[in-house]
């Protein structure tokens, strides 16, 4: 999984390479502009895909083939409903809400509305190929779902570069080429799917009802794809505090914000693989009766997620202006990665943990503690952090907010992780 999520990210870092050199610092902005949007659609292909993992995984760790095939087909049906009403939302109020984002730029909503609208209508490939790398996931395929992921992402990465470089189609290219490489993805796990005789079949999705378990998967997804939202919501505390408080300096720190989303971006989809993992295997083991192993499997995934964020602050702190030059030639936007890293990377490592725990929880059947780790955060710390040390200490408190909330969440997750594995603890001793 680690693979597969780094190939995810890695592919947005070479992207916004390709855009940052070849298109320029106006596409750069329009990509940053876009991300809060694009960060909705992962947080809806988590709602399916995270909520059906933690229902699957447990049937099938106790051995309940149709009952997990069930969940499955209801899932496709929940996937393919939110794909419509985000293609009737783009559609009513798509144009309004770029233009608002762009504060009258009118060069970057117009390669921003491109990007968001070939990404919005292409929405299905996503939803559908998240369900089904999820699916594969939980029944033990995840070497197989790793080798296709490095084949799907270099192909996006070959088609970003023929549609941008080559063809110049500017940064629809960049849209188009990730729409193609998710077709393929699905085509490739469909085809995986239809020859196995391990796999559920995709008989299961023409005999079961399309319409069935939606109300268990969404209040599973629901945390999971919240806190993705709440990232949403933090780029756009930043994006309006920079716009109030960053002057003449305003592009070249939407960019650099940019850039730093990607890079964390791309720090973050291993934490998430770590976590996924510890999700599926807790829910196997948890199913077939083992806490034991489960709480075992939580061990390890901590320490090793630990070690990939601590790697992450490393470089952050010393290699933030090298990181820049990699997306720009602007000296300006260069240093502003640079100087936004720095302190943002102050108790970072601490978030790989608390994420792992929280989908520890989740693959339980326990939404209330993974909402309670995953959301404060996002929803409540950060943006409300953002908008008061900005107010106050000007553009650096925008960066300051972070390691401020990750200190308040930390003790939170210090709070509720140790009083929930004592009980479990004790409960498993009882005769």
């Amino acid at each position: 999984m680690a693979v597969v999520m780094s190939m995810g990210g890695l592919l947005a870092v070479v992207d916004g390479i390709f855009v940052g050199h070849f298109i320029g610092a106006d596409a750069l902005a329009a990509v940053s502009l876009a991300f809060p949007v694009v960060m909705v659609l992962s947080a809806l292909t988590t709602l399916a895909g995270g909520g059906m993992s933690s229902l699957m995984a447990r049937h099938l760790g106790a051995g309940e083939r149709a009952a997990a095939g069930r969940v499955f087909a209801g899932a496709h049906g929940l996937a393919l409903a939110i794909s419509l009403a985000l293609a009737a939302l783009w559609a009513v109020a798509g144009t309004a809400l770029v233009q608002s984002m762009a504060a009258g730029n009118a060069d970057v909503a117009e390669q921003a509305q491109d990007y968001l609208r070939i990404t919005m209508y292409g929405a299905p490939a996503q939803l559908m190929l998240g369900l089904h790398a999820d699916a594969l996931r939980n029944e033990g395929r995840a070497g197989l779902v790793a080798a296709l992921s490095v084949l799907v992402n270099l192909f996006n990465i070959g088609a970003n570069w023929l549609a941008i470089v080559v063809l110049g189609f500017g940064i629809s290219g960049s849209a188009l080429g990730a729409i193609a490489a998710q077709a393929l993805g699905l085509a490739l796990v469909l085809g995986v799917r239809g020859r196995s005789e391990t796999l559920l079949p995709l008989s299961v999705l023409r005999e079961q009802s399309w319409l069935q378990a939606w109300s268990r998967i969404v209040r599973l997804g629901l945390p999971l794809c919240l806190s993705f939202i709440g990232i949403a919501m933090v780029a756009s505390a930043v994006m309006l505090s920079l716009r109030l408080r960053a002057g003449a300096d305003y592009a070249a720190l939407i960019a650099a914000y940019g850039v730093v989303t990607r890079l964390l971006g791309f720090a973050f989809l291993p934490q998430m693989a770590i976590a996924l993992a510890t999700q599926s295997i807790a829910g196997n083991n948890a199913g077939a009766g083992r806490n034991d192993r489960a709480q075992a499997g939580l061990r390890l995934a901590i320490a090793a997620a630990f070690a990939w964020c601590l790697s992450v602050v490393l470089a952050g702190v010393f290699a933030g202006t090298t990181l820049g030059g990699w997306f720009s030639a602007d000296p300006a936007v260069i240093d502003a990665v640079a100087k936004i890293l720095r302190p943002m990377m102050l108790l970072y490592a601490s978030s790989g943990p608390i994420l792992v725990l929280a989908l520890y929880f989740q693959a339980l059947g326990q939404p209330g503690r993974t909402a309670a780790l995953t959301l404060v955060k996002p929803w409540l710390l950060t943006p409300l952090a953002v908008l008061t040390l900005s107010a106050a200490f000007g553009v650096k408190g925008i960066w300051l907010a972070f390691p401020l909330a990750d200190a308040v969440i930390l003790l939170l997750a210090v709070m509720i992780g140790r009083n929930a594995l004592r009980t479990s603890r004790l409960c498993a001793e009882q005769p």
